[in-house]
C-alpha cells in the first residue's frame, strides 16, 4: 500500500476503543470522541454450520448488537480492529474470520481496520485448536515474515480496504531471532503493503519490562506506514508493568504522542482504550478527559 492511498483516508480524529459503560461518550451531546473502534470478536457469534460445512463466514451477531451497530456507525464513523485473526498461528489460517470482516465491511464501510502481529491460537494433535487467550509474539524471522506477507495479500484482496498491523506487547523475550522488532515491522509493511497501528502503550510496557529506551524504538519505525496510533494506560503486578487498558496513560506515552503527531504524515486516528471492568473505577469523566487531551494534540 503506497502512501497516496494512505494519504487518502479520512482524517478522523480521536477515537475510542467501544466498550459498552462508554456508550454517553459516543453518543452523548457532548460526545467526547471522534469516532469509534470496534472489536468484532466480541459481538460476533459462531460462523453458521449448516449440513456439517461452515457458511460464508458472514458471522451473525445477536439482534441488539447488531441494532446498536447500525445506529452507532449512522452518528460516527467506525473502524474495525480485531484480536481473534491469530495472522501468526504456523498451522492454519482463518479465512473464516477474513470474510466476517468482509462481511462487516460491506455492510458498515469502514475506512481501514486492524489486527495485532500476534498468535493466539495452538493446533493440537488431536486436530482442535486452543486459545491462549492473550496475544503472543510470533519470532521475527524472514520464513515467519514471508508467511505473514502472504496471508496480509489474502486479507488485502478480500476485504477492500486498507489492513493495519499493531506492534505486540510481550513479557518474554524470543532468543536468536533473525530481525529486531522494528525491522520486521518495516519490512513487513514495505512487502506486504499492510499499514501500521503503532500502540505506543505497549511500546512503553516492553521498554518498561525490558529495560531499553522507547523512544528510540519508535525513531527506528517507518512512520509514513503509521496510520493509527493506540494510547492506554496499566498496573504493576509482581514487578511486571502489564498492558491492562485500566486507566490513565502514563506521562511517557504522551510526551510521545506529541512528538508523533507531527512526524507523522498519513496518521489519521488516535484511538484511547480502556477495558469496560475499570470504567465504574475510572470514571467516565476520567475518560472524557484523556480523550480531550488526545484531541488537543492531534488538532496541534
Amino acid at each position: 500500500m503506497g502512501g497516496a492511498a494512505l494519504a487518502a483516508l479520512p482524517r478522523l480524529g480521536v477515537g475510542l476503543s467501544f466498550q459498552p459503560s462508554l456508550l454517553p461518550l459516543v453518543l452523548g451531546e457532548e460526545a467526547g470522541c471522534d469516532f469509534v473502534e470496534v472489536i468484532p470478536d466480541t459481538l460476533w457469534q459462531p460462523p453458521n454450520r449448516l449440513d456439517g460445512e461452515v457458511d460464508d463466514g458472514a458471522r451473525g451477531m445477536p439482534v441488539e448488537a447488531a441494532e446498536m451497530l447500525g445506529d452507532l456507525s449512522r452518528r460516527k464513523p467506525l473502524v474495525v480492529h480485531s484480536i481473534g485473526l491469530s495472522i501468526g498461528t504456523a498451522e492454519t489460517f482463518d479465512t473464516s474470520h477474513v470474510r466476517g470482516i468482509a462481511s462487516w465491511h460491506r455492510r458498515f464501510g469502514f475506512p481501514w481496520h486492524s489486527d495485532h502481529l500476534s498468535f493466539n491460537r495452538f493446533e493440537v494433535p488431536s486436530g482442535h485448536s486452543l486459545e491462549s487467550g492473550l496475544t503472543i509474539p510470533v519470532p521475527y524471522d524472514e520464513s515467519v515474515l514471508e508467511m505473514i506477507c502472504e496471508r496480509v495479500g489474502y486479507v488485502l484482496r478480500e476485504v477492500p480496504a486498507p489492513f493495519l498491523l499493531e506492534n505486540n506487547v510481550y513479557y518474554f523475550e524470543i532468543p536468536e531471532q533473525e530481525m529486531s522488532e522494528a525491522d520486521f515491522l518495516n519490512e513487513l509493511a514495505a512487502r506486504s503493503g499492510c499499514g501500521l497501528l503503532l500502540d505506543i502503550h505497549n511500546v512503553y510496557v516492553n521498554a518498561c519490562n525490558h529495560g531499553f529506551d522507547g523512544w528510540s524504538f519508535i525513531e527506528q519505525i517507518d512512520l509514513d506506514k503509521v496510520v493509527e496510533i493506540h494510547i492506554a494506560g496499566g498496573l504493576t503486578v509482581a514487578e511486571t508493568y502489564l498492558d491492562a487498558h485500566s486507566g490513565p496513560c502514563p506521562e511517557p506515552v504522551w510526551d510521545w504522542l506529541a512528538e508523533l503527531v507531527p512526524r507523522t504524515p498519513n496518521l489519521r486516528g488516535v484511538v484511547f482504550e480502556i477495558l469496560d471492568s475499570y470504567v465504574p473505577e475510572v470514571g467516565v469523566a476520567a475518560v472524557r478527559s484523556q480523550l480531550s487531551r488526545a484531541r488537543s494534540l492531534f488538532a496541534a
